[in-house]
């Protein structure tokens, strides 16, 4: 197949935004020059690659394909021109980033305008989603995930860590008063997650009795945004990831209870490359800056 890059370019963004229109109005061109690149590639391909109908545009089975090894073919291409400019020029382009959106909350929101004045030449297309992708098929260039990561086709980098602690609004101690012992708890309104059970076992330090704390809790919720709004409104205790909870101590919104008496082991935070693109300018200075600004929130937590 006789194919143009700039054309595999095209029909990502087309498949990405599900409009010609769409494209069309990114590259400030005429429908028509859309048009024509697409006609150009169902061609060479011999198959059609897109379902036209009222209702939008969809892939076939074969544009689905196309899109796979089109997304591969544009990713060597950066590679190579990485390789090539890297060290004549600042990082650029588009970085296509994976994450799950309690990390893009605590981490890659707060962070990119700062990522953005370093680098003005980078833009970033966030997916915010637990699923951890297939980061070839999607072209996926840095997937950000806490926990272990086993894969032999992955590069993974540790850009920092998290722990949690016990927290309470100074609305909810007003009314209820605070624990002084982790036996304290079982009269205070306790708020567990109904979508991951291992995070309702609290376990407890030496010399405290019991090794861990079952909490079924008086208040559930499924998401990690969802229990740091109820612990903020009064609802209740709860365990928060510390990259959440420790801003809203040093403001005041939350209190810090019992961190002497539970264990809070720190859970590493990768970035997760594909072998071949670890190497490109923009996708290090990305992961570079971000250890950077992990690092930097950890040393003001400790000051």
């Amino acid at each position: 197949m006789q194919l143009n890059l700039d054309d595999i370019a095209l029909f990502t963004r087309i498949a990405e935004l599900g409009s010609l229109s769409a494209a069309a109005r990114e590259r400030n061109v005429p429908v028509s020059q859309v048009t024509r690149s697409l006609a150009r590639m169902e061609a060479a391909a011999k198959v059609r690659l897109l379902h036209r109908s009222t209702h939008g545009l969809s892939l076939t089975d074969e544009g689905d394909t196309f899109l796979g090894y089109g997304r591969q073919l544009l990713a060597t291409r950066d590679e190579l021109a990485g390789e090539l400019t890297g060290k004549l020029s600042e990082p650029s382009g588009w970085v296509r980033v994976s994450v799950s959106p309690a990390l893009a909350e605590c981490v890659v929101a707060p962070s990119l305008c700062g990522l953005y004045q370093r680098y003005p030449q980078l833009h970033l297309d966030i997916n915010a989603d637990d699923r951890m992708a297939d980061m070839a098929r999607d072209g996926i260039d840095i997937a950000i995930r806490s926990g272990n990561v086993n894969s032999d086709t992955l590069v993974a980098r540790q850009i920092g860590s998290h722990g949690r602690i016990l927290c309470a609004s100074p609305a909810y101690l007003q009314a209820f008063g605070a624990p002084k012992h982790p036996d304290d708890l079982q009269h205070h309104r306790l708020i567990a997650s109904s979508a991951s059970p291992a995070l309702n076992r609290w376990t407890m330090a030496e010399g405290h009795g019991q090794k861990e704390l079952i909490v079924k809790g008086h208040t559930r919720a499924d998401n990690t945004a969802l229990l740091l709004n109820l612990v903020l409104n009064g609802v209740g205790i709860s365990r928060i990831n510390d990259l959440f909870a420790l801003p809203l101590v040093r403001e005041g919104r939350l209190v810090p209870l019992l961190q002497t008496q539970f264990v809070s082991p720190r859970v590493p935070i990768y970035a997760v490359m594909l072998q071949e693109r670890q190497r490109l300018p923009k996708i290090r200075a990305c992961i570079d800056y971000w250890a950077q600004w992990l690092a930097q929130q950890r040393e003001r937590v400790a000051n």
